[in-house]
This record gives C-alpha cells, sequence and structure tokens, in this order.
C-alpha cells in the first residue's frame, strides 16, 4: 500500500486533534497530581459527566447557540462537582497513601457512573454538530473534517492560557510553590486547602471541556470515561506526572503514535502507546519533563 504526502498530512492533523483532546484531559490529571500529590483516577467520569451534559444541553438548545452554550456550561457544571468532590472527600485523604487515595478515586469511578446510568441511561447517545463546524476540508484529494481543526485551535488556546496563568500570575506562583513546599507556603499565612479545591476545580473543568468537546465525534457510552483515562495515564507517564508541559509533550507524541499506528498497523496501533511508556518506566521513570523528585514522591 502506498502512501503519498497528502495521505499523512491528513494522517498529521488526526493525530494531533487527538493530541488536544489528550493534552485537555492529562493537563488536568497532571496538575492534580503535581501540587495535591493525589492519584486521581476518577478524572476520566468528569470527561464523561461533560460529555453527557454537552448532549442534553444540545438536546434543549438546538443549532449553533446550543453547542456554544455546551461548551461553556457543561465543564462549569463538572467543575462544580469537581469541588464538591474536594470539599467532602479527597480534603480527608491528602495525608493518607497513595493507596488510600487510588481507592477512594477508583470508587468514585462506579458512583458516578450508576449517576450517568440513572439520568441518561444506557443507550449510546450522539451530540450533532452545528453546521458551520460540520465540513470538510479537502486537501489534494483526501478530506478530513473541519472540526479536526477547531479541537486543535482550543487545545492550543488552553496550553496558551495555561502558560500565562502558571508562568505569569500570582496564583501560577503559588501553585508552583505549593508544588515544591506545600508546607511552606501554608507557614507563610496562606489558605492551602482553598488553593487546593481551587486546583481540583480548575482541573475537572478541564476534564469537563475535554468531554464536552471530543463529544461530537463519538458516542456517548458507559465505559468511556476508562478508555480515555488509560490513554491519558500513558501521557502523564511518558511526559512526567506533574509536569503540564510534559503532558503537552507527552499528548503529541501519543497523538502521532496512535494516528500513524492506525495507518500502518492498525491491529496493533493501541500496543505502540503501551511499549512507549514501558521504556520511560525503564528508562527514565520520572518522564522525558519531569524530575527524579516527581517520580518519588
Amino acid at each position: 500500500m502506498g502512501f503519498d504526502a497528502s495521505m499523512l498530512f491528513v494522517q498529521f492533523i488526526s493525530g494531533l486533534s487527538r493530541a488536544m483532546i489528550l493534552f485537555l484531559m492529562s493537563s488536568g490529571l497532571t496538575l492534580v497530581f503535581g501540587v495535591m500529590g493525589v492519584v486521581n483516577f476518577a478524572h476520566g467520569a468528569f470527561y464523561m459527566i461533560g460529555a453527557y451534559l454537552a448532549f442534553t444541553l444540545t438536546e434543549i438548545l438546538t443549532g449553533f447557540v446550543g453547542f456554544w452554550v455546551a461548551l461553556l456550561i457543561a465543564p462549569t457544571i463538572v467543575c462544580l462537582i469537581g469541588g464538591l468532590v474536594e470539599v467532602l472527600l479527597l480534603r480527608r485523604i491528602y495525608e493518607k497513601e497513595h493507596l488510600l487515595q487510588i481507592l477512594l478515586t477508583y470508587a468514585l469511578i462506579f458512583v458516578f457512573n450508576d449517576i450517568i446510568k440513572m439520568i441518561w441511561g444506557v443507550d449510546l447517545r450522539i451530540v450533532s454538530l452545528p453546521p458551520a463546524l460540520g465540513g470538510f476540508f479537502t486537501f489534494f484529494g483526501h478530506s478530513f473534517p473541519v472540526y479536526y481543526f477547531f479541537i486543535i485551535g482550543v487545545g492550543g488556546t488552553v496550553a496558551l492560557l495555561l502558560w500565562l496563568l502558571l508562568k505569569k500570575t500570582r496564583f501560577g506562583k503559588l501553585l508552583r510553590a505549593s508544588a515544591e513546599r506545600r508546607d511552606m507556603v501554608g507557614l507563610l499565612g496562606y489558605n492551602v486547602g482553598g488553593l487546593f479545591t481551587l486546583v481540583f476545580v480548575m482541573a475537572t473543568w478541564l476534564g469537563g471541556l475535554s468531554g464536552a468537546v471530543i463529544a461530537p465525534t463519538v458516542r456517548l457510552s458507559l465505559g468511556m470515561d476508562m478508555e480515555i483515562i488509560i490513554e491519558c495515564f500513558i501521557v502523564v507517564i511518558v511526559g512526567g506526572l506533574g509536569n503540564i508541559w510534559g503532558a503537552l509533550l507527552g499528548a503529541l507524541i501519543a497523538g502521532q503514535i496512535y494516528a500513524f499506528g492506525i495507518l500502518f498497523v492498525p491491529k496493533y496501533a493501541m500496543a505502540f502507546l503501551f511499549i512507549l511508556a514501558a521504556v520511560i518506566i525503564i528508562f527514565r521513570p520520572y518522564g522525558l519533563l519531569g524530575k527524579p523528585a516527581q517520580a518519588r514522591g
């Protein structure tokens, strides 16, 4: 089978759009670990809730307006749920060992799945794209969706905003300080508990946003949270736990590996991601952009 340059470009764009979804998810996951030290297995559940909320909102408010309203409201509702989870549950186990954190967040997966089953049932759901984003670009005889570029634009915008937040604001400096010396931040008079709540709210907002953005491209079903969270853990392992820019690098690598894996050896596309994660764990367990201290922590 021959592959011309245009087909390779189409796969590159496809991989880039997938990478941006993985980054939106993984940035929240790695942010929670980097600042709070919590391994949040339930992060995929917030992604799934965001997708289902987007479905409901686009059903109520049809057309172009409904889609944009869903992108605004769905992540907001998700982050409010995330805030309640942090206040009522997670802040009680910050000083506990990681195993207890994993058990709690893993239990939340089943809780949220049952809630979704009660509200939306078990039938597959589909979110329609607005006409303005539902077309195709043609490049040397190959077509690919306009929505790919929308996803890439959202991911790039979020990456830029995160960079500005973490590097150019007082809040970002507090986050970086808390990741390194949370006790010292508390001694300086800052409310570390409140800071952690804001971090978790921001992380779950990113999860809800990624669910709302991906909703028009997939069929919504129970279990979609576990599918994405596995890939996200691979991304943060490759990039480095607790490192936002590692999450971006890991997502870009994972997106392209999967896209070109589908093109050349479709049956084993996912296997290449796991092989990459295994190599990183063996030779650089703290990730490509992580620090040894983060791996030990």
